[in-house]
């Protein structure tokens, strides 16, 4: 049995995007540098030619890594799970901290994970965590690490919050 990626609409739109970009951009140009890299002579220490080739296989594995994503994929709908809505949260019982924490966190399909732009996982452990909660809910997270905090919903929107 394949196993099922759990994506966005955006996040679907986004790798359709890449790949487009991958198999109609990125490799035209990269065939362009393999064929001048083999135009140079001597493929044995040509570094140029080595480089391409490299390339050609990162897009390869690329391009073969969303193919499979794209043929069982699964869309994360709205609805009351909050999966694919923007979370507005207060971290409560937090040591070291004076003011309260308030962050805003997308829940999204691990594929598009990306902590750094406020996007979570729905398998991660505060994601999983505040899935299938409402405004006002008070909710246990433990961490992979083992640290364990409660959290409060402040706002759930399709729309993105501010902090």
């Amino acid at each position: 049995m394949s196993e099922k990626f759990t994506l966005t609409e955006e996040g679907l739109k986004n790798l359709q995007d890449e790949l487009y970009q991958l198999k109609n951009v990125d490799r035209v140009k990269n065939i362009t540098a393999l064929q001048e890299a083999r135009a140079q002579g001597d493929l044995s220490e040509n570094a140029d030619y080595d480089a391409a080739r490299d390339q050609q296989a990162q897009i390869a594995a690329r391009i073969s890594t969303i193919e499979k994503i794209l043929k069982n994929y699964e869309i994360i709908k709205d609805g009351a799970n909050n999966l694919g809505k923007w979370v507005k949260i207060e971290f409560l019982d937090l040591e070291d901290e004076d003011e309260p924490s308030v962050e805003v966190y997308k829940i999204v399909g691990t594929l598009e994970a990306d902590p750094l732009r406020q996007l979570i996982s729905n398998e991660s452990p505060l994601g999983s965590a505040i899935v299938n909660h409402k405004v006002g809910d008070k909710v246990y997270v433990k961490s992979e690490s083992g640290e364990e905090f409660w959290v409060l919903i402040h706002e759930i929107s399709s729309k993105e919050i501010d902090a």
